[in-house]
């Protein structure tokens, strides 16, 4: 399992990265990123509307209603161009931390 810290830092672009694929609602999110995580990433419901919430106040995504097969209302999540900006943006600070790590771990230690 990915640790609570990593799992909080990364839910921004995560989430973002999601949407950016394609509008979702909020239990697709997390059903997404337990699968592409191959489970090692599992989020609650108390996990993500928080986020999905601040990401909203922020400007980064938007939301609807949208009538469900079902014939329930569910609530969608969509990227704004903000958004897509802000996910730009981690991308490339992801990146350097990546690589950054990856340096590090690729170091030899001095005999």
């Amino acid at each position: 399992m990915i640790s609570k810290n990593l799992t909080a830092a990364s839910t921004k672009p995560l989430i973002l990265g999601i949407l950016k694929q394609g509008n979702c609602y909020g239990y697709l999110i997390i059903k997404k990123i337990k699968e592409m995580s191959g489970g090692t990433m599992a989020w609650s419901d108390g996990m993500l509307y928080p986020v999905l919430h601040r990401l909203a106040k922020e400007g980064y995504i938007q939301s609807n209603w949208e009538m469900a097969e079902n014939g329930r209302p569910r609530k969608y999540y969509q990227i704004t161009e903000s958004g897509k900006q802000e996910l730009q943006a981690e991308r490339e600070q992801w990146l350097k931390v990546h690589s950054l790590l990856d340096a590090l771990w690729e170091v030899k230690p001095s005999s």
